[in-house]
């Protein structure tokens, strides 16, 4: 029998409170600069008048301050209204790290909605076609001297529960190798030489002069480099992906990333010495601006080609996915302009056949707003995690299923917004990166920053 009411009767009891949305305002952003894990990922807390936190975070190893720079653009504005927040901030992201202030402050927003609301992002993205996220380990070649070795870390991660898996081919595994590489005398020692020269500089003003000569040398895109692949570096290397090959065997799929700053022709040779062992993809084999050379690219190899993660809006894809020349994009969330941003790539992407994987190097922020993104993308493949051997980086956030990667996957969670309860400000404390400027620091310097940014008259 229902309890009839009563003068003392309070509606209150029976409902959420603790979120009125239309009333929901900004009123502060805040930055922590995490380092090791494995990256360096600055992440974001966006604070309202309510008490609610959304969560974000730049793109790993970019500056805390293309988020920062954003505050006088949302201060005093309600959360909730996204998209209309989102394109009156996105012309100040770009390419690569450039995008992570734009993408990240666009995170946090979701993160908001979904708790003003009280439901989880992937449903304010049109719902999910999956419950649980299959997740690619990547597995860079540092300590692994040669195919056995990495095959054998590869191994490791399928006894994991690992079902897909990713490596690094290239100039790096043969750099060391007498005749493996050709390139104008005395390119490769002087690359050596202004790595070693930021190692050693005597004091910190000495090491941002080497680290600009290093970025510098290092900021020569492939066709300029001169660096080419010789028939002893080819041979090499294909011997390496062979030896992977006899210890992980045939059936799971294996993608490759860092060919290394060579010429398009030699991605074309080596593409075609590791046809046979019929890779998933190869990723970032040239700059992503080069449509002409992706298209020629895809039309020499059977391997499936790759790339992504650099660049920023849908805008930015088009025109590789009209030329066909990918088979798969490979955002990051962080870059591409955020989850909305994403799901309109990849629906882009799914009308030209083409599949969707993720790139992540990032925290449990970043990496739980590609889950719920991934979620409600049909054309969805793979998502990576490059820190399943960070033994600290799950306790970076509260209230998720620990584990987040469980037998290779991860569980779309049903809490509220990206389904982070809170930061935890003791783990990232201990972690907080010694050069930045220390925990939840103020971003109010930029509140008053005024300019006329409107890019048109």
């Amino acid at each position: 029998m229902t309890e009839p009411l009563t003068a003392n009767y309070d509606p209150s009891q029976y409902v959420r409170t603790w979120s009125a949305p239309s009333e929901l305002r900004i009123t502060d952003i805040r930055i922590s600069h995490v380092t090791g894990a494995p990256m360096r990922c600055p992440l974001i807390k966006i604070i309202t008048n309510q008490g609610v936190e959304g969560y974000g975070e730049v793109r790993d190893a970019a500056s805390p301050q293309y988020a920062a720079m954003l505050r006088r653009h949302l201060i005093g504005e309600n959360p909730c209204a996204v998209d209309r927040i989102f394109r009156r901030i996105k012309q100040f992201g770009g390419p690569a790290r450039q995008g992570g202030g734009v993408s990240g402050i666009e995170v946090a927003l979701w993160d908001l909605a979904g708790k003003a609301y009280g439901v989880p992002c992937y449903q304010l993205l049109g719902g999910k076609f999956r419950d649980s996220i299959r997740i690619y380990c990547d597995t860079d070649a540092d300590g692994k001297p040669d195919g056995l070795a990495m095959g054998t870390a590869l191994k490791k991660r399928m006894e994991r529960g690992f079902t897909f898996l990713k490596m690094d081919l290239g100039v790096n595994q043969i750099a060391s190798i007498p005749g493996a590489l050709s390139a104008p005398l005395g390119y490769l020692d002087k690359l050596a030489a202004l790595a070693q020269a930021v190692q050693e500089a005597p004091d910190e003003a000495a090491r941002r002069v080497a680290r600009r000569r290093q970025y510098d040398a290092y900021n020569v895109q492939h066709p300029f480099t001169g660096l080419h692949l010789t028939e002893k570096g080819l041979q090499c290397l294909e011997e390496y992906v062979a030896q992977v090959r006899s210890v992980i065997g045939d059936e799971v799929p294996l993608a490759v990333d860092h060919l290394g700053h060579i010429a398009l022709e030699d991605a074309i040779a080596l593409a075609r010495r590791v046809e046979k062992y019929h890779l998933a993809w190869l990723e970032d084999a040239i700059p992503w601006q080069y449509t002409e050379q992706y298209m020629r690219l895809a039309r020499a190899t059977t391997v499936p080609i790759c790339t992504g993660e650099d660049i920023y809006l849908k805008e930015g894809f088009r025109p590789l996915l009209e030329a066909g020349a990918v088979a798969v994009i490979h955002p990051d969330i962080l870059t591409a302009g955020g989850m909305l941003e994403t799901k309109k790539i990849a629906d882009l992407a799914q009308e030209y056949g083409v599949a969707l994987a993720m790139h992540m190097a990032e925290s449990p922020i970043a990496c739980l707003a590609a889950v719920h993104t991934s979620a409600a993308c049909e054309n969805f493949y793979v998502l990576e995690n490059h820190s399943v051997d960070v033994p600290w980086w799950d306790d970076l956030v509260c209230g998720t299923a620990k584990p987040l990667v469980q037998q290779g996957f991860i569980r779309v969670p049903e809490k509220p917004g990206l389904g982070i309860e809170a930061l935890n400000d003791e783990v990232i404390a201990r972690h907080m990166d010694p050069q930045g400027p220390g925990l939840w620091a103020s971003t109010e310097y930029w509140e008053n920053d005024i300019s006329h940014d409107r890019l048109w008259s």
